[in-house]
């Protein structure tokens, strides 16, 4: 078809889930619960860091971090998720589904950066505790955010110059709750063979970079860890990893059952369902698994509400 003749989309609608009036209320009920609760345990686990200098670590540094992408992520995709199942117009602008898709991306793809440097952390106050302050100093620290998000910037800006400069001429449909790549471009009155290929390529350069650091540290850990002789020094050792692996078993499991399999039909409606675990299960747990399983989190918390209720 000639390109002057075709219609350009200017917004497009998200489908969501097919399900009755009923169940979109329960489903807004659960998600809004969820989304608040996932706000309050990163805002708290933010203020406490921020508020004890006995927390200005490394450790909680990059924890810090961690939460303000978790809370980016999901505020992306959450507040216009919610308004739609209350909505009969489920509409999103062509410029707002563009910046939805960049910023959830550009915060994934980064969030994944800095899980590798809080485990680079993890092995260096495990497996090097006596060289751990002179090497992660607070300069360092910086640099790996930095990096962390310099890499995330770079690893989605180009895909989503090429999402921008796709032809939208119709249907406008959007088989999924918040505008994900694959959903969009399939969408677009062109060949997208390339850019899927090329977007698919990109995701495993980053999730391999970022697991391969990942994993090579716990790799060293579990060696370090095995060679205590002491069961109570094993235990302590672990206990000190096991928070940030199980985030990390949970992140990546749903980020390569989601983007690396091939992609159909029904492989998309398995992706709306699988996708609520990255979107509201992980963000929700994680200030829980982090501060749980964190003694000096959970004495600070119970001094500060000691002292509310004095």
């Amino acid at each position: 078809m000639d390109q002057r003749n075709r219609t350009t989309v200017t917004e497009f609608v998200l489908q969501g889930f097919q399900v009755n009036p009923e169940m979109q209320i329960c489903l807004f009920v659960i998600f809004l619960l969820i989304y608040l609760m996932t706000l309050m345990g990163h805002l708290l686990i933010i203020i406490v860091v921020s508020c004890n200098h006995h927390l200005h670590t490394p450790m909680y540094f990059f924890l810090c971090n961690f939460s303000f992408l978790e809370i980016v992520s999901t505020t992306t995709i959450v507040p216009k998720m919610l308004t739609n199942l209350l909505s009969k117009k489920k509409t999103i602008s062509f410029m707002g589904c563009a910046f939805q898709s960049f910023i959830f991306f550009l915060a994934g793809s980064t969030e994944m950066f800095v899980v590798a440097a809080m485990s680079f952390d993890r092995y260096m106050a495990i497996c090097k505790p006596l060289r751990y302050n002179t090497i992660l100093t607070w300069k360092v620290c910086h640099v790996l955010i930095l990096g962390s998000w310099l890499g995330g910037l770079l690893s989605v800006s180009m895909t989503a110059f090429l999402k921008l400069q796709l032809p939208y001429c119709g249907p406008n449909i959007i088989n999924h709750y918040f505008c994900d790549t694959v959903p969009l471009i399939n969408l677009a009155c062109a060949d997208t063979r390339l850019i899927q290929v090329y977007d698919f390529f990109l995701f495993c350069f980053v999730l391999l970079s970022s697991l391969t650091i990942t994993m090579s540290s716990y790799i060293y850990i579990a060696v370090t860890i095995f060679r205590i002789p002491s069961s109570s020094g094993r235990k302590k050792a672990f206990s000190t990893c096991a928070a940030h692996l199980s985030v990390v078993v949970l992140g990546f499991g749903t980020a390569i059952f989601i983007y690396v399999k091939p992609s159909d039909v029904s492989s998309l409606e398995t992706n709306k369902l699988v996708s609520i675990l990255t979107i509201f299960i992980t963000p929700f747990a994680s200030p829980f698994i982090f501060t749980l399983r964190n003694d000096k989190v959970k004495e600070i918390l119970k001094t500060a509400v000691a002292k509310r209720l004095m």
